[in-house]
C-alpha cells in the first residue's frame, strides 16, 4: 500500500503534502527534522491521509492535491474528519 498524506504544523501555520509506503515512519522523519522543507517548521501533526493499491495512484493524488489552494485542501481534511 501507499499512502498520500497531509501533515501540518502550527507552530508555523503550514501544510505539508506527500506520499509514502510507511506513514508512521514518514511523520516521525518530518518531526525529527529529516526532510529539508520541513525541518525546524514543526511540531507535524497527521491531519489527512488515503491509501492506494499501486504508487503510481498515490503519486497522481499527490500531484493533484499540490495543486490546490489551501483553502481547497483545508476543506478535504475537513471532509475527511467528518466521515
Amino acid at each position: 500500500m501507499y499512502y498520500v498524506y497531509i501533515i501540518f504544523s502550527a507552530s508555523s501555520d503550514t501544510f505539508y503534502k506527500g506520499y509514502t509506503a510507511n506513514p508512521e515512519k514518514r511523520l516521525w522523519e518530518h518531526n525529527k527534522d529529516l526532510s529539508r522543507y520541513t525541518a525546524s517548521k514543526g511540531p507535524w501533526e497527521l491531519v489527512y491521509l488515503k491509501a492506494f493499491d499501486s504508487k503510481k495512484s498515490a503519486l497522481t493524488e499527490e500531484k493533484r492535491l499540490k495543486k490546490l489552494n489551501r483553502k481547497s485542501f483545508e476543506r478535504l481534511i475537513s471532509e475527511n474528519k467528518n466521515d
